[in-house]
């Protein structure tokens, strides 16, 4: 770590019932959010199938920074 900042963004997989609160939240369905492979390699890590949600945190000095991506086959 440098001046105390995770430079690694936080990866989790979310659950159906989780995906679709997040979904309700920003008045869309799970598959228009922007997408990520399943052969990435933190999808990988997660075990991550297609259509599952994956929540990305990502912290810098400025806050804290969720995103959301949608796991695609290809």
């Amino acid at each position: 770590m440098a001046f105390g900042i995770n430079l690694l963004s936080q990866h989790k997989l979310l659950n159906d019932e989780e995906a679709e609160k997040i979904a309700k939240k920003y008045k869309t369905s799970t598959d228009k959010f922007p997408r990520i492979l399943k052969d990435d390699p933190q999808a990988l890590k997660l075990n991550a199938k297609p259509g599952q949600l994956i929540e990305i945190e990502r912290r810098d000095p400025t806050g804290r920074y969720t995103y959301y991506r949608y796991v695609i086959s290809s």
